[in-house]
């Protein structure tokens, strides 16, 4: 009779021990989200504040320097970082950078190399900050979904993250292809609209 209840007692202890780790992990995993978010959003932002810049420095024709400082505005006028606006975005500064005589222009002028050179830089950033970011919601996702955390409501009250999905894709001064993991970017043709 001894040993059934200390054989219970060790294995509610165990049980106990266990729901305790997995709540600890799920907490850490939702922590690494908000900090893979909050590295997400600084990235879009930096990114929208040089495109801004590039926009007013003159290098650009007046119709794309107009486009491109819309979408930065957007972006940023956005509030919360926003799927369209960003995209958006993207697409002003691809228009931007595969505008006709922009290499001869900069080789021309002497100038504006650095911006270009800064504008990319940011764009790849925001490539990885949401590679990294979506990598995390997806690992969070997917401990939500074990049934462990689901009957004992391990997630508490922290809302379910979502994956952010924006056109990243950027074509750098030299023509190369940079800021994607969607294949079909790359070869120049147009991503299809998001379902419903």
């Amino acid at each position: 009779m001894l040993t059934n209840v200390i054989i219970i007692i060790a294995a509610a202890i165990l049980v106990g021990v266990y729901v305790s780790w997995r709540a600890g992990r799920l907490d850490r995993l939702h922590a690494r989200v908000e900090a893979a978010r909050a590295a997400l959003d600084a990235a879009l932002v930096r990114r929208s504040s040089v495109a801004m810049e590039l926009a007013a420095c003159g290098l650009l024709d007046p119709a794309t320097s107009l486009l491109l400082a819309g979408a930065a505005h957007d972006a940023r006028a956005a509030g919360e970082p926003n799927e369209r606006a960003e995209s958006d975005l993207s697409r002003a500064i691809r228009a931007a950078l595969e505008q006709p005589g922009l290499r001869a222009a900069l080789a021309e002028r002497g100038q504006g190399e650095e911006l270009l050179v800064e504008l990319e830089a940011a764009a790849h950033q925001v490539f990885l900050a949401r590679k990294f970011y979506n990598d995390a919601v997806s690992v969070t996702r997917a401990a939500r979904r074990r049934w462990l955390v689901r009957i004992f409501r391990l997630a508490g009250g922290a809302p379910t993250p979502e994956f952010f999905e924006i056109d990243d894709f950027v074509v750098t001064v030299d023509g190369e292809a940079r800021g994607t993991d969607m294949p079909h970017l790359t070869s120049g043709t147009p991503p299809s609209p998001a379902p419903g």
